[in-house]
């Protein structure tokens, strides 16, 4: 899709300025979280068990846990990485409730989580779109 900056009343061509790093596109994902999704930042580079998630966010609309892992460049299969996530999160809730409390200074309880909800997404800056990853009761 090609964008445009106007300028009077002109539109002026912006040329892709393609990230350079993963940590480029978490960055200013990051930076810009409630503005691009509507979700609050939890955390960055979060571990839990054996992995380490890029970020960690939450849905209050949805009152569910939001990962986001940035992928620079298409030669990844993110749907089984998606599902360890998912799983490790519903293994792992307390330590999740224990980040976001902490995190925000606010008191969540495991039952008040909407964890049907939970999302994993991926960003790929290739080809500019986001994937999800749900859960499925």
């Amino acid at each position: 899709m090609q964008l445009f900056k106007q300028s009077k009343n002109s539109l002026i061509s912006v040329s892709e300025q393609p990230f350079l790093l993963e940590k480029d596109i978490q960055t200013i994902v990051e930076a810009n979280i409630y503005d691009l999704f509507g979700y609050s930042f939890v955390s960055s580079e979060f571990s839990v068990s054996n992995y380490r998630l890029d970020s960690l966010c939450f849905d209050e609309e949805n009152n569910s846990f939001v990962i986001i892992e940035y992928k620079k460049g298409s030669s990844y299969s993110v749907i089984d990485q998606g599902y360890s996530y998912l799983s490790t999160m519903l293994n792992n809730k307390a330590e999740f409730i224990l980040e976001y409390n902490e995190k925000s200074e606010s008191s969540l309880k495991r039952d008040e989580v909407n964890w049907s909800n939970s999302t994993i997404k991926f960003n790929n800056d290739v080809s500019s779109t986001i994937g999800d990853v749900r859960m499925t009761s």
